[in-house]
């Protein structure tokens, strides 16, 4: 009896692992149907994949480095201009042969070093006087250095102030004291905050950004902080 039911059992293992590769059987021939059927535009796809990759490269190698490179040019001798004091020249943009900071910005403003020319643009723009021309061009600048994102909000907040637009100016040095991680740029645009704030008789936020120096940064302050908090109660 217990043989009869081994065999039984046996059978019916055997049914089930036939079944078992029947249905692989099916799946593989339904796989194979469904290629046959899409292999056109499976293969237009994959080819889109492999020629997109391939024209990142490309991009990369014959577009985006001669730029680095030529802007890289221009960057430097309009540099060279500022360094040696002579402020419209490196600022330039007003002839092909002198193209300064703008016009490397113009032409190469897709690269880091015609990101890096605009916002030195700003910085002269500012010097000049021409406030809300700086302000357009720093706001375009961008980076992965948070210090100089920091800087740009510090720079922009400037331009709002000799555009006496003092609560946006404000509003971006409040983003100036945190973009960045080193702690020198935070103190500094924190200070700086406190006391637009305290101009402005914003005694609040002037006690906010002060009570802030006194708690993380009293290593730059010198204790200068006590001084202005106390100035927030009568001012």
């Amino acid at each position: 009896m217990a043989k009869l039911a081994k065999n039984a059992q046996n059978e019916q293992e055997g049914k089930e692992t036939v079944e078992f590769f029947k249905d692989l059987d099916r799946e593989a021939l339904n796989t194979e149907r469904f290629l046959e059927k899409y292999s056109k535009p499976l293969g237009i796809v994959f080819g889109a994949l492999i020629l997109g990759v391939l024209g990142f490269f490309a991009y990369k190698q014959f577009i985006v480095a001669p730029q680095n490179a030529e802007a890289m040019k221009t960057f430097l001798s309009a540099q060279k201009n500022l360094m040696e004091g002579k402020d419209k020249e490196a600022l330039g943009g007003k002839s092909a042969a002198n193209p300064g900071f703008v016009g490397t910005y113009n032409d190469y403003s897709s690269t880091n070093v015609g990101k890096l020319a605009g916002y030195n643009a700003g910085l002269l723009k500012f010097k000049e006087g021409k406030f809300q021309e700086a302000y357009d061009l720093l706001d375009q600048f961008s980076s992965d250095n948070k210090t100089l994102v920091a800087m740009k909000f510090g720079a922009m907040a400037d331009a709002k102030s000799g555009l006496n637009k003092n609560d946006e100016a404000l509003s971006l040095l409040d983003k100036a004291s945190s973009a960045s991680s080193d702690p020198y740029t935070s103190y500094f645009f924190t200070r700086k905050a406190g006391i637009l704030a305290l101009g402005l008789k914003k005694n609040a936020e002037a006690k906010k950004y002060f009570s802030a120096i006194d708690e993380k940064y009293q290593d730059y302050d010198n204790g200068m902080s006590d001084s202005y908090i106390e100035m927030t109660k009568y001012y």
